[in-house]
């Protein structure tokens, strides 16, 4: 998956509901949006929420 411009592996088949993982961004609407393009390929229903994690914002993204 590539959100702005970095190339993040995640593995799909382990991200189970109630997971969730981090994504550092300045830009939260367009990271948002390549990540939902990615996880409806799947058909994961996700939350996504802008947070300041050890001073970094980012996304937070949880499987549904």
């Amino acid at each position: 998956m590539l959100v702005e411009k970095v190339s993040y592996d995640v593995n799909w088949r382990n991200f189970k509901r109630g997971y969730s993982f981090f994504i550092p961004c300045l830009d939260p609407k367009s990271a948002r949006d390549e990540i939902k393009a990615v996880t409806n390929r799947f058909k994961y229903k996700i939350l996504t929420k802008v947070v300041i994690e050890e001073g970094v914002r980012g996304l937070r993204v949880w499987r549904l």
